[in-house]
């Protein structure tokens, strides 16, 4: 099956709020809203979120199947405390979609990091939940290694959010 990745637009709202709501629902660890909070929010608040994706330091990516679906989604956005430094996050894939025979996840990590290469980033940092083995073995795959570093998950204190990093070959 063919994959596109294409970069979601500020017209996009309505499809982002569809692949939310079904991202919190399949893997509500990952994100830092709950399903609930994010099916309350009306359409100003889901607007400003294309917009958000739609700034100059960041890009939001959408993995779309041959029927049109929206399958995969992955952010990268400038990390404010680290001028060398993007952050990588709301990733996920649909469970019909996942699987390194389909390369929905490799595909739109390598749109990410071109992004983040052309911006003369020099490593992409990013947080996975301590209780998602699934994720941190496709960041390892893929080379990025634990700094280290964890912060308290936002929706449970007592969890962690592990950081993990790559170096960025230019």
């Amino acid at each position: 099956m063919e994959y596109r990745i294409e970069r979601i637009g500020r017209a996009d709202w309505q499809r982002l709020r569809e692949v939310r709501l079904a991202q919190l629902l399949d893997t509500p660890l990952a994100f830092g809203e709950t399903h609930e909070y994010a099916g309350q929010q009306g359409e100003g608040n889901w607007r400003a979120r294309t917009n958000w994706l739609n700034e100059p330091d960041r890009v939001g990516l959408v993995a779309v199947d041959p029927a049109g679906e929206w399958v995969g989604t992955m952010i990268s956005t400038a990390n404010k405390d680290h001028p060398d430094a993007v952050d990588l996050i709301g990733v996920w894939v649909a469970p019909a979609h996942r699987g390194r025979e389909r390369g929905v996840a490799d595909a739109m990590l390598d749109a990410a990091l071109a992004w983040a290469r052309d911006r003369g980033a020099g490593r992409m940092l990013l947080g996975v939940h301590e209780a998602n083995p699934r994720a941190a073995a496709y960041y390892l795959r893929r080379g990025f290694a634990y700094t280290g570093g964890e912060t308290p998950y936002v929706l449970d204190a007592s969890a962690r959010i592990l950081e993990m990093v790559l170096p960025l070959e230019h």
